[in-house]
């Protein structure tokens, strides 16, 4: 069952919390620390460890995105978000797992720099390919990962231009939300389409793992792309503010204890 209780309210606040941090950092080094930015994930958390506090930010980074990745799951195991048993609903439900196996990934990196045990960039990601791809059918696997990828790309694309995110936010919230979430999910669609590209590759065109981009590799990347590595940037950077207005103001769906039937509660 779904803790229903205000704790699992409150964790899952934490964990868009976490985002945020995540993706201002990322946004922040991809702006000023040319030299970070292409260390890729590890360089975003070397920087937040090289803050005022930074351990501790760590920690509750640990612990948020774990939650939040929990949150995730919830979705296609009890559809909370309402989304459906159709095609489209389903489409959605999965990549909400997607999502919450990525943010497992990033929870477990948060973990590794927090107990002084951060690795080279990317490599468990890279090391998590090699694995598949040494499988039966493992570069099929890959391949249509990275269409996932492109389809969540379109996804996020979707949610920002058309603005149905806002259905999720309370009436409350300040109204520059709205052109925050399209600059942010603009920003993150870019970021998907470059990681399921190199998926793609690694899966169809035989590139190797080592070709396989985490989130930081993926912006890093964009380095060269002059004012489309900008944009992304800043985007990414103005995710990370929406993300504190959404820990805020998120309605956060529960399952009604009488009927079993997915509710949102402001």
């Amino acid at each position: 069952m779904i803790d229903k209780s205000e704790k699992f309210n409150w964790l899952v606040r934490v964990g868009y919390l976490s985002r945020a941090i995540l993706y201002f950092v990322l946004g922040l080094v991809a702006l000023t620390s040319a030299n970070q930015i292409a260390e890729g994930t590890n360089g975003i958390f070397e920087a937040i460890k090289a803050y005022p506090a930074g351990t501790a930010i760590l920690w509750v980074m640990v612990v948020g995105l774990f939650a939040y990745a929990l949150f995730r799951f919830c979705s296609p195991l009890f559809d909370i978000e309402n989304n459906g048993s159709d095609a489209k609903g389903w489409g959605k439900r999965l990549g909400h797992a997607g999502s919450g196996v990525g943010h497992l990934a990033l929870a477990y990196s948060a973990y590794q720099f927090a107990n002084n045990s951060g690795g080279s960039s990317g490599g468990g990601a890279k090391e998590a390919a090699s694995g598949v791809l040494s499988m039966d059918f493992g570069g099929l696997l890959l391949g249509l990962l990275g269409i996932a990828l492109f389809i969540a790309a379109a996804f996020q694309a979707k949610k920002g231009i058309t603005g149905e995110f806002m259905h999720r936010i309370s009436g409350r919230a300040p109204s520059s939300v709205r052109w925050l979430g399209l600059a942010g999910y603009l920003a993150r669609a870019v970021v998907y389409t470059v990681i399921g590209w190199s998926l793609f590759k690694a899966g169809f065109m035989s590139s190797g793992a080592s070709e396989v981009k985490t989130l930081g590799d993926a912006v890093a990347s964009l380095a060269g792309e002059g004012f489309i590595f900008t944009l992304t940037a800043v985007g990414l950077l103005l995710f990370g503010i929406y993300s504190v207005i959404q820990a805020h103001y998120r309605i956060i769906p529960e399952l009604d204890s009488d009927a079993g039937v997915p509710q949102f509660r402001a």
